[in-house]
């Protein structure tokens, strides 16, 4: 995980913990070129996590952007 990825994930944790979704969405369209569809995959992802941590919503947005993912 690169320091990039893990400062946004960390800014992204505060979001997430102050229960504001829309602010989280928002930040998460700003930090990811993907389209939108797959945004929702990462959003999707990051809100079934067991525990929501830096650690683990890095991981996903990593997967996505190495293109990892494909359905």
């Amino acid at each position: 995980m690169s320091a990039i990825q893990k400062c946004q994930t960390q800014y992204l944790m505060q979001i997430i913990n102050a229960n504001n979704e829309a602010q989280a969405h928002i930040y998460l369209e700003q930090i990811l070129l993907f389209p939108i569809d797959t945004q929702d995959k990462i959003i999707d992802e990051i809100s079934r996590l067991p525990q929501c941590n830096s650690n683990s919503v890095a991981a996903i947005i990593g997967r996505y952007s190495r293109g990892g993912v494909k359905e």
